[in-house]
C-alpha cells in the first residue's frame, strides 16, 4: 500500500483545520461568544491530528523512515504552518530520494 500521498493529503488537511482553529474558531469563541466554532473545528482538527498520527506510523513501516525523521514529522503537526513543509518536502523527498 501507498500511504504517503494519503500521509500527504492527511497533513494537508490537518494543517488547515489547525490553522482554523486556532485563528478562526478561538477568536470566535473568545470575542464573540460563539463556543459552537471551537466545538465543531476542534472535533474536526482532533480526527484529522489522530489520522495524522497514524498514516505517519504506516508510512514510517512501509518507507523505514529513521526514528528522527519520524519525530521532527511529528512534532510538525504540533506547529501552525509546519504541516505544509512537511507536504513540500515529502513531495521534495519522493522526487530526490533524501531527508
Amino acid at each position: 500500500m501507498n500511504t504517503l500521498p494519503i500521509f500527504r493529503k492527511v497533513a494537508v488537511a490537518e494543517g488547515i483545520s489547525y490553522i482554523l482553529l486556532i485563528f478562526i474558531a478561538m477568536p470566535l469563541k473568545y470575542w464573540a461568544d460563539m463556543p459552537l466554532a471551537v466545538k465543531y473545528t476542534g472535533w474536526a482538527h482532533g480526527v484529522l491530528f489522530m489520522l495524522y498520527i497514524v498514516f505517519l506510523i504506516m508510512a514510517w513501516q512501509e518507507y523505514k523512515w529513521s526514528f528522527k525523521k519520524v519525530v521532527l514529522i511529528g512534532f510538525a503537526s504540533l506547529l501552525p504552518f509546519a504541516p505544509f513543509l512537511v507536504d513540500k518536502r515529502l513531495k521534495e523527498d519522493n522526487l530526490n530520494k533524501s531527508w
